[in-house]
């Protein structure tokens, strides 16, 4: 059977797979969410909500570390770095662990989001199923794209942002023979999900008819929609690595938890994934946390409402970092959609008490487009995931001026997503550039190379000429006898000093050897090699470890050559 044949059954497969857990995993929440809501609001929110959290990061800890095996966070992050590092291979495991204990640790109230493991949920399936029927990288890198666009298709109904999920943030030169298994596998997902889950929208809402002259008040939301972006992907960045400084997983969960604990008790909308609250501020409808919070005084003040809100976009961020940090497994998705309706709240309720009352509901709804846009960097998805999850298309106009202008905010400060920023800093970003993302997919390692004769540090001229005349080579390492780099001999100072010298026995190879212009270390990315090779103009450089040792030389010639084979698997259609 022909590869595009086999990939056109296996989309429906993948879409049918990553469908099913999809609904799997709300479910699962929901059940466990059964058990836990009637406890925690049992005469009022009660001090169980505080603990749960730490519970369900625990059991997550606790199952990753004994029974996965693996790190299975940062669920987006880790599809593209199987697509950039690993041949798009994904483990097996992956098509069940990151949904179960996401489930445990949003069902038992941690702060993050489901969407995240679901799209590395139908990424893995996909993966696999590419590989089960030996496809080409290709073919299993489309399938990787099939599983989390019907991952997103599948949770929110929504198949035209799976697709444009797959396009502005996962698969980095998708074609047209690629567009089809895509079509199929959200189409699938998403007619699972409405089988399963009924043909309500994931977010039911109440809007006021679109009023052109409220398209200023769209554009500041945008621009604090921005700005809010940058704090959010950084101070979640620059978190996550001062706890990963922590070695105990043990006394981190126990900090976490304790920092979302205190989250929660101050602000109860932290809770879970927060999709209540934020369903209530889509419909305008009435809310308050007496006998709940100790802030909750804030309230019955008409200032205190949107800088109440406001504490709880900031504490946000805070406890899904925390969240994650502590063992638990969830996304920044729907922290996302929800940080982006408390922005959309905050702006249209401050215009409101200056004198120019808004819709809020419709600024809760554009909201949400602008915080995806900005943090995600995908400003096609955040406009028509919103219209399709919401039924919101009669607010075309301001979805699409909010994200565009947040998403331009952002960019003036952050070149990348808070999914790609680590992969970027690295050198290992696929992009739609062919280019780029043809020379992001060579790794140095497999570019080394030790053809070049070993000549000793202490010998002279006269010692190597046996060796050197039996070599085709240009250039000889010069090394200690611990292996490390003390020079490098050129073929053409060896000619003028044999030439020019009559004495070669007592020339020593360290007189006419010379230090490279640079070296590069072991581990290194091919765009800081690349750097190297640009400012010294050199046409190799030698490889060392960790102590200096010499491992080989890498050359231009070996990276173009290198560089222009992926470029042709790249560009090749199945």
């Amino acid at each position: 059977m022909a590869e595009k044949t086999k990939l056109l059954l296996l989309s429906l497969l993948t879409g049918l797979g990553s469908g099913l857990a999809a609904v799997l995993l709300e479910k699962c929440i929901s059940l466990i969410q059964g058990f836990v809501f009637p406890v925690i609001n049992k005469g009022g929110f009660s001090l169980v909500a505080v603990l749960l959290p730490a519970l369900g990061m625990v059991l997550s800890l606790l199952a990753i570390r004994f029974l996965v095996k693996d790190d299975i966070g940062h669920g987006v992050t880790k599809v593209l770095q199987a697509v950039s590092r690993s041949e798009s291979r994904i483990k097996p495991h992956n098509m069940w662990s990151s949904m179960a204990t996401s489930a445990v640790t949003i069902g038992l109230g941690g702060s993050v989001g489901a969407e995240a493991p679901i799209v590395y949920t139908g990424a893995a399936i996909g993966s696999n199923l590419g590989r089960a029927f030996s496809l080409s990288y290709r073919g299993i890198t489309t399938l990787v794209g099939c599983g989390a666009a019907g991952a997103i298709a599948g949770i929110f109904k929504a198949p035209l942002a799976g697709i444009l999920f797959t396009l502005e943030i996962l698969l980095f030169n998708v074609s047209m023979s690629s567009m089809m298994p895509l079509l199929l596998s959200t189409i699938t997902a998403t007619v699972v999900s409405y089988l399963f889950m009924g043909p309500a929208t994931p977010f039911s809402c109440t809007l006021a008819p679109f009023n052109m002259g409220n398209m200023p008040f769209y554009l500041v939301l945008g621009v604090f929609c921005g700005m809010f972006s940058l704090y959010f992907t950084r101070s979640t960045l620059a978190l996550e690595d001062r706890l990963e400084k922590l070695k105990s997983p043990w006394l981190k969960w126990l900090l976490c938890s304790v920092g979302v604990g205190l989250c929660i008790l101050l602000f109860p909308p932290l809770f879970g994934e927060g999709y209540s609250f934020l369903g209530s501020l889509l419909n305008g409808q009435p809310w308050n946390f007496d006998g709940e919070s100790p802030l909750a005084f804030m309230l019955h003040s008409p200032w205190g409402v949107p800088f109440f809100v406001l504490l709880v976009l900031l504490a946000k961020v805070l406890s899904m970092t925390l969240t994650n940090a502590g063992g638990g497994v969830g996304g920044t998705f729907g922290p996302t959609l929800f940080t982006g309706a408390l922005a959309g709240f905050i702006v249209s309720r401050s215009i409101g008490l200056l004198g120019y009352p808004l819709p809020e509901q419709n600024f809760v709804l554009v909201g949400m487009a602008g915080l995806m846009a900005g943090v995600m960097q995908a400003p096609m998805t955040a406009i028509f995931l919103i219209a399709e999850i919401t039924g919101g298309y009669d607010l075309l106009l301001p979805l699409i001026l909010c994200a565009a202008v947040s998403f331009g905010v952002t960019r003036i400060w952050e070149k990348y997503s808070i999914y790609t920023k680590r992969i970027a800093q690295r050198g290992e970003l696929l992009t739609h550039d062919s280019d780029q993302a043809a020379m992001s997919l060579l790794d140095p390692a497999d570019l080394v190379s030790d053809k070049y004769p070993h000549l000793a540090a202490s010998a002279t001229v006269s010692d190597v000429l046996p060796v050197i005349a039996e070599s085709s080579v240009a250039v000889f390492p010069v090394l200690e006898p611990d292996g490390r780099l003390a020079g490098v001999l050129e073929m053409d100072e060896l000619r003028r000093n044999i030439l020019g010298n009559g004495r070669p026995e007592q020339t020593s190879l360290l007189s006419i050897s010379r230090q490279p212009a640079a070296t590069v270390r072991q581990g290194e990315g091919i765009d800081s090699v690349m750097r190297k090779f640009d400012s010294t103009e050199a046409w190799r450089l030698p490889v060392l470890d960790a102590d200096g040792k010499y491992l080989g030389f890498i050359s231009r010639s070996r990276i173009l050559e290198a560089y222009r084979r992926e470029l042709r698997r790249i560009a090749a259609e199945d």
